[in-house]
């Protein structure tokens, strides 16, 4: 059994809920292993250590004790995924300027963002698979997995966004 580190973040349907009234049911409903945040009316964070087989096993369990315990909470983020340039510096230990170089020199080969902006954003799977094959880089395999699992929670969650009728053209579109 490894150990895997990550944050849920979950909405209640009803903007008024008091998370507080769930922390000892969600103790009691296997989230033991979780910090509790309910700083913000309506929203709850859990950041989890799960010992688990595989980090898919971690977090979907994680998310199916929370929703046994709030049916109507709605994961709005699973995290470690979405990193900033001085995130991306702080996980390899260097400057953020040496963590743009890396990225800016190794275009058309350096993962694409998510968001190009101020600031811009990508996925934190794929700047750790990138950085571990095309860089050589040391990368935590348990924060690879976790980032990749999150990656995956957190394209799904937007993807039942899209209109159902409009899915398989889009899917088409952008392949």
């Amino acid at each position: 059994m490894k150990e895997y580190s990550f944050t849920l973040k979950f909405n209640f349907q009803d903007a008024q809920t008091d998370p507080n009234s769930y922390i000892e049911q969600l103790y009691e409903g296997g989230c033991d292993d979780a910090l509790i945040g309910i700083g913000k009316q309506g929203s709850i964070a859990l950041d989890f250590i799960r010992s688990s087989s595989s980090a898919f096993e971690a977090i979907s369990s994680a998310i199916t004790n929370v929703k046994e315990v709030i049916p109507t909470a709605i994961l709005v983020e699973a995290s470690p995924d979405f990193v900033s340039l001085t995130d991306i510096a702080t996980i390899i230990g260097c400057t953020r300027q040496n963590a743009r170089n890396i990225i800016l020199n190794n275009q058309p080969r350096s993962p694409l963002p998510v968001y190009e902006g101020t600031p811009s954003i990508w996925h934190l799977f794929e700047v750790l698979a990138w950085l571990k094959e095309d860089k050589t880089y040391e990368i935590d395999e348990s924060l690879l997995d976790v980032s990749g699992i999150n990656m995956n929670f957190n394209i799904a969650r937007n993807w039942q966004k899209i209109e159902p009728a409009l899915q398989a053209n889009i899917k088409s579109l952008v392949a």
